[in-house]
């Protein structure tokens, strides 16, 4: 059984909200997205050629520790700590469904020791191969705003802001329906941003000694 990361940015600018794993994602918008859906389509031929179960997560924006410094998180207390201002695209009009690394972990957990079945039933995300795709996500967008605010809060300065406009490739909002992987496997994530956000910003500081 393979388990592989996929990405919320399969959806591209779908209106249809929460997103859904049997939505439509023909449309990626970046070539991130296309690389992702190339991926998801990939491990279906495979799935269907050679008989191995395979699961796809489509993670939903993670942050904490360990993560990648190019992250937005990342870049804001990094900023925020440095005094330098942060570029905050589509004049903050931004949604995300922000999930801390402990809960992406548990979904990989949980689907992990269950390989989707070979026995021509559908599985989530419509393959009748062993292939089954679900979403990791908090099933909450949050204001890009409100994260900023969290992170000044953990680190007791303020933030300076560039607003700027909708970059090319970017979506205004995320949000995860994670009611497949809820049903087979009760997942729940646990950590709401007010708590995920003061604890990497803890974790952050620790680590780079500031």
């Amino acid at each position: 059984h393979m388990v592989y990361a996929s990405s919320s940015s399969v959806y591209g600018n779908n209106a249809k909200v929460p997103f859904s794993v049997d939505d439509p994602v023909e449309h990626p918008i970046s070539l991130y997205a296309a690389t992702k859906r190339a991926d998801e389509l990939i491990s279906e031929s495979y799935a269907h050629l050679y008989r191995t179960p395979l699961t796809g997560l489509r993670f939903f924006t993670v942050y904490g520790p360990w993560g990648r410094p190019d992250m937005m998180t990342w870049k804001c207390t990094d900023a925020v700590l440095a005094g330098r201002s942060i570029q905050v695209f589509n004049q903050g009009e931004m949604q995300r469904d922000f999930t801390y690394i402990d809960d992406i972990v548990a979904g990989v957990i949980a689907v992990l020791d269950h390989p989707p079945t070979d026995n021509g039933t559908a599985k989530p995300g419509g393959s009748v191969s062993p292939h089954a795709l679900y979403n990791i996500g908090n099933n909450r967008p949050e204001h890009l705003m409100r994260m900023i605010g969290l992170i000044e809060e953990a680190c007791g300065k303020k933030a300076m802001i560039d607003f700027q406009p909708m970059q090319p490739g970017d979506v205004a909002r995320t949000y995860a329906d994670i009611d497949a992987i809820r049903t087979d496997f009760g997942y729940e994530p646990t950590t709401p941003i007010d708590v995920g956000i003061p604890a990497f910003v803890e974790w952050f500081r620790s680590y780079t000694g500031r």
